[in-house]
């Protein structure tokens, strides 16, 4: 009896043992390294003057005769967003008279910049905007329109006369493209604004010396439109 009572209990310990022993090796561990990853798209953001329209005028004026000569407010476009653009401005025309619009003459001028120009620089560009009138007849004496010069150190300047290239004409009404970037030549690239730069525009309106009794009483309407798209290929101004 003593024998047997001593194999169960070194058969007892045996297996306590491997218990032991079998529980050990799940307290190892191994030397580990980890790593992870995340990523994030912001879109860009296609913008002009914060979103916010212009205040300024493009023409304002009383008792408007003919052979006169008025000229619009400083109209600045500012491209608020965070990428280059191509931009289309539309100056859209009309009488509040089915007369034609031909008897008014439109012609303007336009700055590019980063940095404000002084009032020097303003000053001549509003001579060359001038120098598109002539006399009473409205002669058109000099344009650069679609040959951007510097006018002073990051100034561009561009002038035109908007009396041809329309859109659409009707009578009492005419619809003329100013600039699209997105097309090729010299002028247009003009109206290509990078981020965080500027271009100001003003335009003259003259009453053509040949303006009969008909446009007596008549009011002038103007509206500008400019569209900015994105410069990738296919994009469109919507």
């Amino acid at each position: 009896m003593k024998i047997a009572k001593a194999k169960k209990v070194l058969l007892g310990t045996t297996l306590a043992g491997a218990i032991a022993v079998s529980a050990s090796y799940g307290t190892y561990s191994w030397f580990t390294s980890e790593t992870t990853a995340k990523g994030e798209v912001t879109n860009a953001l296609v913008q002009l003057n914060n979103g916010e329209n212009i205040n300024e005028s493009i023409v304002a004026v009383e008792n408007f005769a003919p052979s006169q000569l008025v000229f619009g407010d400083w109209l600045t476009i500012d491209n608020t967003g965070t990428v280059d653009t191509f931009l289309q401005a539309k100056l859209n025309q009309s009488l509040d008279k089915p007369l034609s619009l031909d008897t008014y003459k439109v012609g303007y001028v336009a700055l590019k910049y980063k940095v404000k120009p002084n009032d020097e620089v303003l000053k001549a560009s509003q001579v060359k905007l001038e120098e598109l009138f002539e006399g009473t007849t409205n002669e058109v004496t000099r344009s650069v329109s679609g040959e951007p010069v510097e006018i002073a150190e990051g100034v561009e300047i561009i002038t035109g006369y908007l009396n041809s290239s329309e859109l659409r004409s009707a009578a009492g009404e005419k619809e003329i493209l100013l600039g699209d970037g997105a097309e090729s030549g010299k002028g247009n690239k003009f109206w290509n604004l990078k981020s965080n730069e500027y271009i100001d525009l003003s335009f003259g309106v003259k009453l053509d010396e040949t303006a009969t009794n008909d446009y007596q009483g008549v009011t002038y309407s103007a509206n500008l439109s400019v569209k900015a798209k994105q410069k990738d290929e296919g994009a469109l101004y919507e």
